[in-house]
């Protein structure tokens, strides 16, 4: 019996569109195609068809995977000029994991060095604008996470843990500025006792 991924994660990156091109003719499968007229899809035909599907139809060699825009060189450049900025779920929620599943199945050789250099330079981004947070302001750049990101406890348990570290220390630092006022009045000496008690 085959195993079964009961990942919901798993599932919705399956449900993905992406672009794929017949290699060749296909009878019965019409439907597919929007432009067609008969019931097949003639070979060169480019049709946009779920994840999962491309991927049946690459394994049988019946059709190939176009290369996705979400990881094209503009995608990229903006990625390494401000990986915390970029706004990676507007373009795919599964960003990494689609990035994964589908790089050994198109033709570019960086696609794998390009999605797990994204990932260190955005958790490193996301721990040092952590530190550096306003006190009550939701940072701008949580919304543009991925799901991955976001999913990820160990990010959101950091990010929290370096708020609160943040928050902990200005309100000491504050806190200490106060209690040093209080004990530098304590510490000045009363002019009696400065010179000792009078005969």
């Amino acid at each position: 019996m085959s195993h079964y991924n009961y990942d919901i994660d798993d599932t919705i990156v399956d449900e993905e569109l992406v672009s794929v091109v017949f290699q060749v003719t296909e009878n019965g499968v019409g439907l597919l195609d929007p432009g067609s007229g008969t019931n097949s899809v003639e070979q060169g035909a480019k049709i946009h068809v779920l994840f999962w599907f491309a991927q049946e139809l690459y394994l049988r060699e019946v059709a190939s995977i176009n290369f996705p825009i979400r990881f094209n060189q503009k995608t990229r450049k903006s990625v390494q000029a401000d990986p915390a900025c970029m706004d990676l779920r507007s373009r795919c929620p599964y960003f990494y994991e689609l990035g994964y599943k589908i790089a050994p199945k198109i033709d570019d050789k960086e696609l794998g060095t390009f999605i797990s250099l994204t990932f260190n330079g955005r958790y490193k981004e996301v721990l040092s604008k952590s530190h550096g947070a306003a006190f009550a302001a939701v940072p701008k750049f949580l919304p543009l996470l991925t799901k991955e990101e976001s999913n990820l406890s160990e990010i959101s348990i950091v990010y929290k843990a370096a708020r609160n570290s943040m928050i902990a220390f200005k309100e000491w630092r504050l806190g200490a500025s106060r209690l040093e006022r209080v004990l530098e009045r304590k510490r000045k000496p009363i002019i009696g006792q400065m010179h000792g008690p009078t005969p």
